[in-house]
């Protein structure tokens, strides 16, 4: 975690902490599609878990090109109780920004892809980057079962038509169409993303 101001972080971190003009910024980057594993999710509660104890509110973002991919899908191969730890600790977390006692706003620089867009839609406002960014719940396209609680996420806020083709026909929304049907609040340049946030 950073030390507040200063910036520095722990390099074996997947996401950290940055206090900055009172606001808590949460970072995610895993150096790749920033995977929802069970060590990602650990860090990120303990930096939500900073964010509670400074009483600030938060901006959940990701690595740029990434808010997430979703699942560790290596995890998921594996199969047994680790899958059913990272898929319950998934849906925690979405459960957790939800409730969050402060705003938390998800600053996404590019992809949000099946538990990474349930993740930003439990954000109170989300931010888009113009580019070619693909938006989606990805689970009947490969053949997966969507949860109960995924859908009821993707309810609170997307449009209706949107809700069902997202479920339905796993469609991919895209910056150009992401306000029109609820999936984003606005969309902005990259260079734009993080100050609009604060």
């Amino acid at each position: 975690f950073s030390t507040g101001i200063s910036g520095s972080t722990m390099s074996d971190s997947l996401a950290t902490y940055e206090l900055r003009d009172g606001v808590g910024i949460i970072t995610m980057d895993d150096g790749k599609a920033n995977a929802i594993s069970m060590a990602m999710q650990n860090d990120i509660n303990a930096a939500l878990d900073k964010a509670e104890a400074d009483k600030v509110p938060v901006i959940f973002t990701g690595r740029p090109g990434f808010l997430s991919a979703g699942f560790d899908l290596k995890t998921i191969a594996a199969g047994g109780q680790p899958t059913v730890d990272m898929l319950n600790g998934g849906l925690e977390l979405a459960i957790r920004l939800l409730s969050f006692p402060t705003p938390v706003i998800a600053a996404c620089p590019g992809h949000a892809i099946a538990m990474g867009i349930f993740l930003m839609q439990s954000c109170d406002y989300r931010i888009g980057v113009s580019g070619k960014f693909r938006y989606t719940a990805n689970e009947v396209a490969i053949g997966m079962a969507m949860p109960f609680s995924t859908i009821e996420i993707l309810k609170q806020r997307l449009t209706p038509t949107a809700v069902s083709r997202a479920i339905l026909l796993a469609e991919i929304f895209t910056p150009e169409n992401a306000v029109q049907n609820d999936v984003i609040d606005v969309i902005v340049d990259e260079a734009d993303l993080m100050s609009t946030a604060i």
